[in-house]
């Protein structure tokens, strides 16, 4: 897509973020989640909250200057516990840039897998990692209170690390 930048995030890129992840959660997750008072409310805290703390292990996709996608990491591990894309960018390949920056930039460091988890009823994402080539270890409930227990799908993506010498030629 052309105008596609990758960028790490800036501090403040966060409200940006949790922008973006809400409606994306709004989109793609809300829909797939019993109706309970005060749900909108807390998720959008709860991801306002990883946004603002989690931007210094982030990268952004912005399309001419604007930030329209994120992915982030948990430092000193290979997991990825966000990905969001605005609703109407989703499906031109924004997603797909950002986890193969993200999975590369893991490679560099050494990481021979990558773990992420996604609802197990969010059939578009566990699809989408699917494609990317990340296969299904586990389902398990997710763990967070205050929610009706829904299922989670772990996936798990194995890379191939460079570990030989490199010519100064």
């Amino acid at each position: 897509m052309p105008g596609i930048r990758i960028r790490k995030a800036e501090v403040l890129d966060a409200p940006r973020l949790a922008d973006i992840a809400y409606r994306a959660w709004e989109a793609g997750i809300l829909p797939i989640l019993t109706k309970k008072p005060g749900i909108r409310e807390a998720e959008r805290r709860r991801l306002s909250h990883a946004a603002g703390e989690g931007w210094p292990h982030t990268i952004v996709a912005e399309l001419d200057g604007i930030v329209v996608g994120w992915c982030s990491r948990i430092p000193r591990r290979s997991y990825i516990p966000y990905l969001f894309v605005m609703p109407e960018m989703q499906g031109h390949g924004l997603g797909s840039m950002l986890l193969d920056r993200m999975e590369a930039m893991l490679e560099l460091e050494g990481a021979e897998r990558i773990h992420l988890e996604t609802p197990a009823d969010h059939v578009r994402a566990v699809r989408f990692y699917e494609k990317q080539g990340y296969r299904i270890l586990a389902l398990r409930p997710d763990g967070r209170t205050g929610h009706d227990p829904f299922m989670s799908v772990h996936l798990e993506k194995r890379l191939n690390p460079f570990s030989g010498e490199i010519d100064d030629d």
